[in-house]
């Protein structure tokens, strides 16, 4: 994990953050710069650094005049050691659903205000469902299949080719403790035909035994994926949408299929840390993340499927999304449910995929 500090100047005189999509945000900067110090630290995921800098944090810099320090990671190993750090000095986190669940749950972060995040306002329904429990949603993505048809010698288009004997030793899958690792256990529990809060699980484990002998590596990074598929190792992969390009850029061979019976959802969160000493920023910088502006920005340069009802994507952006017609088939995961099973399941996920 690393920190890396923006190197942009506070503006003498703070601008009004326009950008932000909503004419509430008006006097956003001056409370900014009343009340915080100027500086905004934030924890977020270890994907297209350059892009977040240029397109999320360089435009907020600029019209707020607060320089961001950002903190990067996969979201389980940043949330735990915000958990295990009361003095942390982080003022927002990007996680994914599951550990927002927990953190919301264990009182780590601020309940969100629509009066000073006026953008909550704007989000479609399931993301808006998703705020008292996790926090506020930026982006939605799912699961599908990515592989390469002519390296498997075989048309994949649903979650139970997966188990074909002729891909033996040739897919990777999410680790458990990953954002997709409990999708993961969602989909073998339905290739067995149980739903998985029935048994919490039993039938998910034993449908991943009878996978085992295809799995050649599971991944905590997707971005591993791409050189998987380059050196031979794998044919086909479980993995989130907005892993996609940065996969294909380097494997164009490659394609991404979501299964026509469905996939599963998650939503990608922002949190104000209760400890936070800048939470009028923390609030602004939240707001700009939900803006149709920012938004429609990076639903191009970062795949991020938007969860503000105002953006629109042509036919082109839409692909690899969790957008329009996927978004239908996505289906929610029960994040408390989860998070009760969580730590059983990863002693019998070690148990079973690391011997």
């Amino acid at each position: 994990m690393k920190i890396i500090k923006t190197s942009v100047l506070a503006l003498t005189s703070v601008m009004v953050l326009a950008a932000c999509g909503n004419s509430d945000t008006a006097s956003t900067s001056d409370t900014v710069s009343a009340q915080d110090n100027g500086e905004l630290i934030v924890s977020t995921f270890a994907i297209s650094e350059d892009v977040i800098q240029s397109d999320v944090f360089a435009p907020f810099t600029e019209a707020e005049g607060i320089n961001i320090t950002h903190e990067v990671g996969n979201s389980s190993e940043r949330f735990t050691k915000l958990q295990n750090n009361p003095h942390s000095t982080i003022d927002v986190i990007e996680l994914s659903q599951n550990n927002a669940a927990s953190g919301v749950a264990e009182g780590m972060f601020e309940p969100l205000d629509e009066e000073k995040v006026p953008n909550l306002a704007l989000l479609v329904d399931g993301a808006q469902d998703a705020v008292d429990t996790a926090g506020a949603p930026y982006t939605m993505n799912s699961i599908g299949i990515i592989y390469n048809e002519e390296a498997a010698g075989m048309t994949i288009d649903e979650w139970s080719d997966l188990w074909d004997p002729a891909l033996e030793g040739k897919i990777s899958i999410p680790d458990i403790t990953t954002t997709f690792g409990p999708a993961m256990l969602h989909v073998a529990s339905a290739h067995a035909g149980v739903d998985i809060t029935t048994d919490n699980g039993d039938a998910a484990f034993q449908a991943l035994t009878d996978l085992k002998p295809n799995i050649t590596k599971t991944y905590t990074k997707s971005s591993d994926l791409a050189n998987l598929f380059q050196s031979g190792e794998i044919v086909a992969a479980v993995v989130g949408d907005f892993a996609y390009p940065i996969i294909s850029e380097a494997n164009p061979d490659v394609q991404f299929i979501v299964p026509e019976s469905g996939t599963y959802a998650n939503f990608n969160t922002l949190n104000v840390v209760a400890s936070s000493e800048n939470k009028e920023a923390a609030y602004a910088f939240i707001n700009w993340k939900l803006s149709e502006e920012l938004q429609t920005q990076t639903a191009s340069s970062l795949n991020e499927a938007p969860t503000n009802a105002d953006v629109e994507l042509d036919e082109e952006t839409a692909a690899n999304k969790t957008y329009g017609d996927v978004a239908q088939r996505a289906k929610a995961i029960d994040f408390t449910f989860v998070n009760e099973n969580l730590d059983e399941w990863i002693n019998t996920w070690n148990e079973l995929m690391n011997q």
